[in-house]
């Protein structure tokens, strides 16, 4: 018989090496029992022959918009995970056609570094993206960079910081219409043995930790981590609930991480135990 699982949608870039964008969110929907939608952002593909720098190619806005309009007519879409944009004219046209719509979730995860692109530029699309993004976001998933870019602190060292600038950004989203979320990752690179990341919803603050699995990042994991709450929302999961199961997900994947001939490893979802039935 026909069945309605589960819908989750992504926005967000595609990462030809499989590691990263699209392609570890739709994997991680799969792995968690979610049906994945996608429109392409951009294009990012590794530089083999450049120290494996980022060559980036940005999607026409027309086909953007084209490609949500689609979704969204296709299926009954509430959850929708934003990831990479990279130029202010993505940023315009995904704000425009998500803010067109009630989403019961959007999760953002803010990539400040705009892969392949001058300072200048990408400096204009984090304006862009805090300006026109942001306030459409429930939940917003932050990275130490970004955290701390957001938030406008010099350092984060511990989890007192890590924690204030969760606050800092929480204090830029729209709450009017409902309560909103900040998920700070700290991942490897907070001091400390453990990888913490911190939950904070306006009043109550959640510290998620284990055990770091080496001193170096992992590609993907910002990526799984979101687009794993992202599912389980979508599978109807509150917010710190799915966290922790973002936080399972994502431990697993690095200690069964995949290596190739890049200088890093990346996340493999698959590690996870998969929903049963």
């Amino acid at each position: 018989m026909p069945s309605t699982p589960p819908l989750a949608f992504v926005v967000a870039g595609s990462e030809a090496t499989g590691g990263a964008g699209i392609q570890a969110d739709l994997k991680t929907f799969q792995q968690l029992g979610a049906y994945g939608v996608g429109a392409l952002t951009c294009i990012v593909s590794f530089d083999p022959a450049n120290d494996w720098a980022h060559r980036f190619v940005p999607v026409e806005p027309q086909v953007i918009a084209d490609q949500i309009e689609a979704a969204t007519a296709t299926h009954d879409l509430d959850v929708v995970k934003v990831g990479m944009l990279g130029t202010p004219a993505t940023v315009d046209v995904v704000a425009a056609s998500l803010g067109a719509r009630t989403w019961r979730h959007l999760v953002l995860d803010p990539v400040l570094i705009c892969k392949g692109q001058e300072p200048g530029a990408a400096l204009d699309t984090d304006t862009a993206l805090r300006e026109k993004v942001l306030p459409l976001a429930t939940v917003v998933t932050p990275n130490l960079f970004e955290a701390r870019t957001l938030a406008g602190m010099e350092h984060v060292l511990s989890i007192a910081d890590l924690t204030e600038a969760a606050r800092r950004i929480h204090a830029q989203l729209d709450t009017s219409a409902g309560r909103r979320y900040v998920v700070a990752k700290g991942g490897a690179e907070l001091p400390g043995p453990d990888a913490v990341d911190v939950v904070f919803d306006g009043e109550e603050v959640t510290v998620l930790s284990s055990p770091k699995i080496g001193e170096e990042r992992v590609s993907g994991s910002g990526c799984t981590f979101a687009a794993a709450i992202t599912a389980e929302l979508a599978k109807g999961a509150d917010v710190p609930d799915a966290a922790r199961v973002a936080k399972d997900m994502v431990t697993a994947g690095i200690e069964a991480r995949v290596t190739a001939r890049t200088p890093f490893a990346t996340v493999w979802q698959g590690a996870y135990p998969p929903v049963e039935g």
